[in-house]
């Protein structure tokens, strides 16, 4: 029985099959042999993203790399649609981005889609999500990009740069294609339909900047897909190089390892900005365990890794392959409780967000370095 489960730019539900996802999507796995070829581009390692397959799908990366290999650097390019809380599974494509960026001295483009946030959500007025658009640049700049190679936009402070490329892009765009991939109805308003224009823009732009073509790499999670099916077919017709593109799984939610985190819901996520209490009291309250019902059967008949958030999300944040085998074989056999579990990644989230909120609060200095205004 196959099954169900939702994955658009826009809603994302379900126990997600990412086999199916790539055969459904069009893209390809990421092979063996293919991070052979990235980790010895990178210098001789993989970032554990990639060991865990977390980044588990591409288009054309194959392409990239024969291009870096002929000395063709590549650009990477990735954003987010402001809101009032980013929450840490926002940060899972930009911590690799990060490691990108050091790992093949890339340039990063990095869209704030307040335009797409007013457009689409009639609650938001364009103040709000413009000051949201330079609130979330703070966790940006947190992570550690470099100034000088980290590129920062606004669509609505940089309108004047996008919207002539935008134009380009959107007079090869049908509406029956933007219906077609993303599902508008004719009650939609035009600006929905238009939007994907603007978000195109960044895979080409720094070619226009430059004045010959540049490989791109966009990494992101699979549900914005959509939006760069229509890019890449669209670039080539403007005289550009489609871009490449490296997909990652979702963070699950706190309360259930389907689907992904929501901002809007706060007992699914954990935000950058949450203070140590709030952290332990979400993960002990809300994160779905894979233990057993009793401390007696779990000690017999262990727990269950493959659900328990906890564990899943351990995955993401614990860099050490041996230590998450550890707490993986320990969990399986009993020796390791669920409250025992939740305390291990309540440790490593606060410690990793001391870190970066300090960090955030010194981005508000530097914020300027890196934003680009027309």
């Amino acid at each position: 029985m196959s099954k169900k489960f939702t994955v658009t730019p826009w809603k994302v539900e379900g126990d997600i099959d990412y086999n199916r996802l790539i055969k459904e999507f069009g893209t390809e796995p990421l092979t063996d042999e293919l991070l052979a070829r990235l980790r010895r581009n990178a210098g001789g390692e993989l970032h554990h993203f990639l060991r865990r397959k977390i980044f588990f799908s591409h288009r054309d990366l194959k392409w990239l790399l024969d291009e870096y290999e002929k000395g063709n650097k590549f650009y990477l390019y990735t954003g987010r649609g402001p809101s009032g809380n980013t929450h840490i599974g926002h940060l899972i494509p930009w911590i690799f981005t990060k490691w990108l960026q050091d790992r093949f001295d890339a340039e990063l483009w990095f869209q704030l889609t307040d335009d797409e946030k007013f457009l689409f959500n009639e609650k938001l007025t364009m103040e709000e999500t413009n000051r949201m658009a330079y609130e979330n640049a703070l966790d940006i700049i947190a992570l550690g990009f470099r100034q000088g190679k980290t590129f920062i936009f606004s669509d609505l402070d940089y309108s004047k740069t996008l919207y002539r490329q935008a134009l380009k892009v959107a007079k090869k765009l049908t509406v029956s294609t933007a219906k077609a991939v993303f599902g508008f109805k004719d009650s939609d308003n035009v600006g929905e339909v238009f939007f994907t224009s603007v978000q195109s823009v960044p895979a080409f732009l720094p070619s226009v900047l430059k004045g010959r073509n540049v490989p791109c790499l966009i990494p992101y999670a699979i549900d914005q897909d959509a939006h760069f099916r229509v890019t890449r077919d669209i670039t080539p017709k403007l005289g550009y190089y489609k871009p490449a593109a490296i997909h990652c799984r979702f963070l699950p939610p706190l309360t259930g390892p389907g689907g992904k985190m929501s901002a809007s819901v706060a007992e699914t996520a954990v935000y950058t900005t949450d203070p140590p209490e709030t952290v332990e009291r979400k993960i002990r309250k809300y994160a779905f365990s894979g233990g057993r019902d009793t401390i007696s059967e779990h000690r017999k008949k262990g727990g269950n890794p493959d659900v328990d958030v906890s564990y899943q999300w351990l995955t993401f944040f614990e860099e050490n392959d041996e230590k998450l085998k550890k707490i993986h074989d320990d969990y399986v056999s009993g020796a390791l409780l669920t409250g025992e579990l939740k305390q291990i990644l309540i440790d490593k989230l606060t410690a990793f967000l001391k870190r970066h909120q300090e960090n955030r609060e010194k981005a508000r200095k530097v914020l300027d370095r890196f934003v680009l205004k027309d």
